[in-house]
């Protein structure tokens, strides 16, 4: 199941929905909600390889993108970077080094960079104030390469999309790319 993303890029799509179905299970002994959740394939191995450090659920992952065609003629592939620099696998980035290597693409590690510090997106549920947010955190390095390419922003989760369209305008006014392309694994049921 692929879904249309719509937003300031060229063409996006999430491969599928992240969960099928969560249940509310109540407030756990440290203060933090808790839910029960069932995923979708897709989801299931995206939170084993972020919450489990799994690296071998990567190869799965990538293999049911074998199902996505145009990616190989991107020039470029720009993992979108995680706030939690201190995980010890960074999903998005091992990805996108996998779909570079499958596909023939190159893949562009640390191009696109977000400031450590401030306001945790996760907390933060207004649109407009998360795109504020972003516009602070997120910047470009060493993209002099990018004029005139098309790229494409590979993520693990598309919620709101305020992430990737501060990116996508980045690429457009900084980098002046061709077309931004966005890939993102899974997509929530709700923009919060």
């Amino acid at each position: 199941m692929s879904i249309m993303l719509e937003g300031n890029w060229k063409r996006g799509l999430a491969f599928d929905v992240h969960t099928l179905s969560s249940a509310y299970l109540g407030v756990n002994e440290f203060g933090y909600d808790q839910r029960e959740s069932t995923r979708s394939e897709i989801g299931e191995l995206l939170y084993q390889l972020k919450y489990h450090a799994d690296a071998q659920k990567v190869r799965e992952i990538v293999r049911l993108l074998d199902k996505i065609k145009g990616i190989e003629t991107m020039d470029y592939l720009i993992p979108v970077p995680s706030t939690n620099q201190h995980r010890r696998v960074q999903p998005v980035v091992e990805i996108a080094r996998a779909l570079g290597e499958e596909r023939g693409v190159a893949v562009l590690e640390g191009v696109l960079c977000k400031r450590a510090g401030g306001v945790e997106l996760k907390n933060v549920t207004e649109l407009d104030e998360r795109e504020a947010v972003l516009q602070d955190k997120l910047y470009l390095d060493n993209f002099k390469q990018l004029e005139g390419k098309n790229v494409m922003l590979i993520d693990d989760l598309y919620r709101s999309g305020a992430t990737l369209r501060v990116a996508t305008e980045l690429l457009y006014r900084q980098a002046c790319v061709k077309d931004v392309f966005v890939l993102t694994m899974t997509k929530t049921r709700s923009k919060r």
